[in-house]
């Protein structure tokens, strides 16, 4: 059972990456630029909080 589920949740995330590509691609190229010119740390603290606010989102949906 948690397999399907893992897979539902996967199959979202891939439809919600998509959408910004699909939508304005050339803004989506330009913010690539930008995050591939970012320093180490920062990238790691931007990604911290994304789990965090993940983790918290989930928590408060279940």
């Amino acid at each position: 059972m948690m397999w399907k589920e893992l897979g539902i949740a996967f199959a979202l995330l891939l439809v919600i990456e998509g959408i910004m590509p699909f939508i304005n691609p050339a803004g989506w190229r330009n913010t690539l630029k930008t995050v591939s010119e970012m320093d180490d740390d920062t990238l790691r603290i931007i990604g911290f909080f994304s789990m965090v606010f993940g983790v918290l989102l989930l928590y408060l949906v279940h």
